[in-house]
């Protein structure tokens, strides 16, 4: 191999470990993002899974998003963790019986059958529901699998563009650091100093039990987070009245919202539907996400604190998702994928993989959760959005790398951005789907089936439960 030449693991041996990983993630409806760590079903982790599982049997990749949908709330909501009832209760916190969804949750429609945590997570659920038709369309028609969950996800970007529009200018907001998905990131801290954290002697970290703590949020950090969720299920996780302690318009969940929208136009069209609501809510979205979050100064779309109407200028990796918006100003996208290659996160020059923060940041650190290692979903947006803006090369240079650095770490929950050290937990659900995909749209594999249970087989055969 050439000096300087991206060394490309040998598709086998990464189509058999990622295989290996989802098998045994495999719950028997859905996946967990890992046995230890993470023991129950996460919103925006199903989604990304889905997306590599397509590769190995579409009916099982549409079965794990239909069980994550069917735990939806009246709202729309789709809550950002379903509870497995066989998982005992000090397995993970917050847990069930800190949630009290069934009960706290009923005005705004929790379901009662099941326990669901109240907070939401990224709306990457429509790009991944036409991804997975399209990868068996004759199944996906026969088992209704668009049909069903039209509805569903129109109801779910709903939820997010009316009762999550709390600043009043068309963009959605979260109300809780884990809503965006980049748990402790940097630019959560200032609002965070608002918040009175929850006394260490009132919750427990099952978390620390799993990973070490110099890769984990600190307890004050955990402290808050507790405070903020017990504060929101306490008002029966209302979005009206007061505006909430924390409340901030964050770029890649607007961003993510945006694909899902145009992703929901064509599913729409697939069973139909009017795609035209959608594609002119996308074009809304696009033009607000523009307008209230792009900051021409650092090249980067920032955060915006909805309790003082400011940017927070903090350079985190959900700047550069809207990198998959197709309708972004290409003046802008080419000034994101400057910004990508800059000194700040390094991408094709210091860095391996595109960190979670901000490379020159006070706060960046290289182990620690959010604040500065490499998420493979994170990158996958990323070289998914170069490609949509014209950059191939540096698309395909991001993708080897990311292949590269999914089988060396063991399919980390994530790694050491300049390294490629591993960090977190290992054998990590989307990791190991979504080094598939990219495997697969690298022409490394084909699908390749999987010799699944009986409960799958039959969903195979034509079953819709």
């Amino acid at each position: 191999m050439e000096s300087g030449e991206p060394h490309q693991p040998a598709p086998p041996r990464l189509l058999r470990g990622a295989r290996r990983v989802l098998l045994d993630n495999w719950t028997g409806t859905s996946t967990v993002p890992s046995r230890g760590l993470y023991p129950h079903q996460w919103s925006w982790d199903s989604a990304f899974i889905a997306i590599g599982l397509r590769h190995l049997s579409a009916p099982r990749a549409q079965r794990e998003l239909e069980t994550l949908l069917s735990a939806q709330w009246g709202d729309g909501r789709i809550p950002h963790i379903v509870f497995n009832p066989a998982v005992p209760l000090d397995a993970y916190f917050p847990s069930p019986d800190f949630w009290r969804s069934s009960r706290a949750g009923a005005a705004a429609g929790a379901p009662a059958a099941v326990e669901t945590s109240g907070i939401v997570q990224p709306p990457v659920h429509a790009l991944a529901c036409l991804l997975v038709h399209r990868a068996d369309p004759r199944t996906s028609a026969r088992r209704g699998f668009l049909a069903r969950l039209y509805p569903k996800l129109a109801a779910w970007h709903r939820y997010l563009t009316e009762a999550r529009d709390l600043g009043g200018h068309g963009l959605v907001a979260v109300v809780h650091p884990w809503e965006p998905g980049m748990d402790n990131s940097p630019c959560w801290d200032a609002p965070l100093k608002r918040i009175e954290p929850a006394a260490p002697g009132t919750f427990r970290r099952a978390d620390l039990h799993h990973g070490a703590a110099a890769d984990r949020p600190t307890d004050l950090d955990y402290g808050r987070y507790v405070r903020l969720a017990a504060d929101y299920r306490d008002r029966g996780y209302r979005d009206d009245g007061p505006p909430p302690a924390f409340a901030v318009e964050d770029p890649g969940v607007n961003a993510l919202l945006i694909a899902s929208e145009h992703a929901l136009a064509e599913i729409a069209t697939a069973v139909g539907a009017a795609p035209a609501p959608h594609r002119a809510r996308a074009r809304r979205l696009t033009d607000a996400l523009v307008k209230r979050l792009w900051d021409p100064a650092t090249g980067l779309f920032l955060c915006r604190d909805l309790r003082d109407d400011t940017l927070i200028p903090e350079r985190g990796a959900a700047g550069l998702l809207p990198l998959i918006v197709p309708g972004l100003p290409p003046a802008l996208a080419a000034h994101l994928i400057r910004t990508a290659t800059g000194p700040h996160f390094g991408l094709g020059a210091a860095a391996r993989l595109v960190p979670s923060y901000d490379l020159l940041g006070a706060a960046f650190d290289a182990s620690r959760y959010w604040r500065g290692p490499a998420w493979f979903n994170v990158n996958w947006l990323v070289e998914r959005g170069l490609r949509l803006h014209g950059a191939a090369p540096l698309a395909d240079t991001l993708r080897s790398a990311a292949l590269e650095v999914a089988v060396s770490s063991g399919f980390a929950e994530y790694v050491d951005p300049y390294t490629g050290q591993a960090r977190g937990t290992r054998n990590f659900s989307w990791t190991a789907a979504l080094a598939l995909d990219l495997l697969v749209a690298s022409g490394g594999a084909g699908a390749e089936p999987v010799a699944w249970d009986r409960e799958t087989a039959a969903v195979e055969a034509g079953g819709t439960d």
